[in-house]
């Protein structure tokens, strides 16, 4: 299914940069590995919680990262050279999952627990900012 956006509109004004980034997100929607994300609205804002099954992958064998607004997870498993496979039907597999976020979303903490990632996030509750532009007279 493709989808079709245009931010064209003249009410809309610097959206460009939205229409390429649901590009890219939509290009990189592989399959591997399989994920949840849950979201919770409390007093203090609203949270986030992207949890990825990732069973066999050790704390050093994945890396969270933030690069420019996108919350990267890559994960990569060493081949063991001195074992003998008569089936290998486990493949060390090696994956990068993509998660573009929106401004003033922090990630506050990541978890790796019973071959689950639990990747906590938050945007706290915008303080209301009222700003007055002075009108001079030419």
């Amino acid at each position: 299914m493709t989808r079709v956006v245009q931010f064209n509109s003249p009410f809309l004004l610097g959206f460009d940069q939205i229409e390429r980034l649901l590009d890219r997100v939509t290009k990189s929607a592989e399959g591997y590995p399989p994920y949840n994300v849950e979201q919770q609205v409390t007093q203090e804002g609203q949270k986030l919680s992207i949890t990825l099954a990732v069973a066999g992958f050790e704390p050093t064998d994945l890396s969270v990262t933030i690069e420019e607004r996108q919350l990267v997870i890559r994960g990569r498993q060493s081949e063991d050279e001195d074992k003998t496979f008569l089936h290998r039907g486990i493949a060390a597999r090696q994956f990068q999952r993509t998660f573009v976020l929106a401004d003033g979303m922090v990630v506050d903490k990541a978890k790796l627990e019973n071959g689950l990632l639990a990747i906590s996030l938050f945007r706290p509750e915008p303080s209301s900012l009222i700003q007055t532009i002075p009108i001079t007279q030419a």
